[in-house]
Parts: structure tokens; C-alpha cells; sequence
């Protein structure tokens, strides 16, 4: 499944979803899901910087593509990193860093959140790219 198929399942899923109180509940459980990272990644050199929570994210490239890992210490920080990852891993490093995260706004997850989690957010796609475009040199 590519990238934006991914986007359009999530954006159907959200779709179903009247108000943001049920969709802030989707994105916990979401993070309730998150395949946890291995105890020794959790270092400081794997938090992602510009989030307020602590964010610790992985990535392994296996067979050409990219395979993140993550947790937080906050349950929609948590949800959210989940949902990227959903949407970007088991994706080449080309398709990540050049993938127009077009699902963001169309959900409006941006709108909706704390300028302080829209900032991490920002943080988050942003070193998911800089992993993809290390890993486009090795590929």
C-alpha cells in the first residue's frame, strides 16, 4: 500500500467521526496500538526535538524501505506518532521524504491542536523525512 493510499484510509477513518472529542478519543487509541520501541532506543539522541512531550523515535531500513518505531510520554502525543507511522513506514526512503502529508490538514489535526503539539508535530514529520533522506544514501 503506498503512502497516499495509506493518507485516504486514514482520512475515510477520521471521516466517520462527528466532532474532535471522538476523533481526540481515536487518536489515544490509535497510540494505544503503537508497537512500542525497544527499551535500548530509548536515548536522548532519538527524541525528537521541538515536541513538549518526550518523544522517543527509531528507524530501521530492511529491504529497502523504512520501518519507524516510537513512544511518548503523553497519550495523544502517542496517538500521533502512531498515525505517522501508520502513514509513512514500510515506504521507501524517496517516498518518505518526498511524500506531501496531504492527510494532516484533511483530517485537521493541525486546526485542532495546541500550538506547543502542532509544533511537535511539525518536529515529528520532519525527522521522519531526515531518517528517510540518510537512509536514500545507503540505499
Amino acid at each position: 500500500m503506498s503512502i497516499n493510499e495509506r493518507q485516504e484510509e486514514v482520512i475515510e477513518e477520521f471521516s466517520m467521526f462527528d466532532d474532535w472529542m471522538d476523533k481526540y478519543e481515536h487518536i489515544i487509541s490509535l497510540g494505544k496500538e503503537l508497537p512500542l520501541i525497544n527499551d535500548a532506543e530509548k536515548k536522548d539522541e532519538n527524541l525528537i526535538k521541538g515536541c513538549q512531550s518526550r518523544v522517543w523515535l527509531a528507524a530501521d531500513l530492511k529491504e529497502g524501505k523504512v520501518h519507524f518505531t516510537a513512544d511518548s510520554d503523553a497519550v495523544i502525543t502517542k496517538g500521533i506518532i502512531s498515525l505517522m507511522i501508520r502513514v509513512l513506514s514500510d515506504a521507501t526512503p524517496a517516498e518518505i521524504a518526498e511524500a506531501d502529508l496531504f492527510f494532516v490538514d484533511e483530517i485537521g489535526l493541525k486546526e485542532h491542536l495546541s500550538p506547543t503539539r502542532s509544533n511537535g508535530l511539525v518536529s515529528m514529520i520532519k525527522q521522519m523525512k531526515m531518517y528517510a533522506i540518510a537512509y536514500q544514501t545507503k540505499v
